[in-house]
């Protein structure tokens, strides 16, 4: 299928979540050997995997994080601590099992799938579902990060790719991503689309300094002066001052919500995916799990437009899908407190 069109379909049949399921699944928690509500956000998710899955007991026991990686013409500037060339070396770094996000990943018993849908490199692994759509964006500083029509392929690919994965019976997905420089087009995401200030928007992204902090701003200044994105228009920013991964990942965030399945929503990053993924398709919010509060300073502002109460705080500022995939216990837990506690009636508590 043509990729607009894939894209336009899949929008068409993100369906609202089933009130009646979170209903029930309220009516559940409430019969159980507790004071209601004392379980505060787990049973608030409880009826959010509810409302999602239109089920008391989904299995999401199969469950994936997909990192999605993609260089970034902007690093010329000078906004990222580390060079380029670190992206295709820790794509390989995922490949081979030594990541962060594979670490956590096996601790919590889900599968990482690694995507190149815009790495400046030629790479080659047994394990790389490659997809690129470019070799990297372009500098957005002077132009367009990519055109419509590229950014357009990249959301496609990863809505292609969790429909992949829930026909192989994967129900629960997590946003990981990999792009040296990527805060910067997440901030210049937010900065266009919601009108925050640049001040705001802006964070240290892998730990540059005072100068480093001042330039990047200018840098994203500039680029919203020469793009001039349509805020009105998802695509259109998220072409001009975007990315190939964060394109990648509004898709995995619409294909999960279509096929009725939880996405945990990462850090930064993943977060201003979120946020196009919620401009061009407002239904599929609820779908969205917000893992953690990340230590990037325009993260809080990214998670308020979006609606989102982020479920952990652990200073955390890696990427990579590290925070999304310490929330997948956390949603597990919810779902079996609501399954396998006792109720009132079942184990001869008194109510009152």
């Amino acid at each position: 299928m043509e990729s607009q069109q894939l894209l336009e379909q899949t929008v068409s049949r993100i369906r609202a979540a089933d009130e009646a399921a979170k209903q029930a699944a309220a009516h559940k928690l409430d019969r159980l050997t507790k004071p209601p509500g004392s379980l505060g956000k787990l049973e608030e998710i409880a009826r959010q995997i509810a409302g999602i899955t239109g089920e008391l007991n989904p299995d999401l026991s199969k469950k994936a994080v997909v990192v999605m990686a993609g260089d970034h013409g902007v690093c010329a500037e000078g906004v990222s601590a580390f060079p380029a060339e670190v992206t295709p070396q820790m794509v390989m770094n995922f490949l081979n099992g030594g990541a962060a996000v594979n670490v956590l990943a096996r601790h919590t018993g889900a599968d990482v799938v690694c995507v190149d849908i815009g790495v400046n490199a030629e790479l080659s692994h047994p394990g790389l579902v490659s997809r690129k759509v470019k070799m990297g964006t372009d500098n957005m500083a002077v132009g367009p990060a990519m055109s419509r029509e590229e950014a357009v392929r990249a959301v496609a690919v990863g809505i292609d790719i969790v429909n992949g994965l829930a026909e192989r019976g994967y129900r629960m997905f997590a946003t990981g991503e990999m792009g040296i420089g990527n805060t910067t087009p997440s901030s210049a995401l937010l900065v266009a689309l919601t009108g925050t200030d640049v001040e705001t928007a802006v964070g240290r992204g892998t730990g540059i300094g005072d100068e480093g902090m001042r330039r990047k701003r200018d840098v994203i200044r500039k680029a919203l002066e020469a793009n001039r994105p349509d805020a009105g228009d998802p695509l259109d920013v998220l072409a001009k001052v975007g990315g190939l991964e964060i394109a990648g990942l509004v898709g995995v965030i619409l294909g999960a919500a279509v096929n009725r399945c939880p996405v945990v929503v990462d850090g930064f990053i993943s977060s201003a995916a979120a946020l196009v993924a919620s401009r061009l398709a407002p239904l599929a919010a609820p779908y969205m799990i917000p893992s953690h509060l990340s230590q990037e300073q325009g993260h809080r502002v990214l998670m308020e437009h979006i609606g989102l109460r982020p479920i952990l705080q652990m200073d955390m500022r890696l990427g990579e899908g590290t925070g999304a995939v310490m929330a997948f216990p956390v949603v597990e837990a919810a779902m079996k407190l609501m399954n396998e506690m006792a109720t009132f009636e079942s184990a001869g508590v008194s109510e009152n």
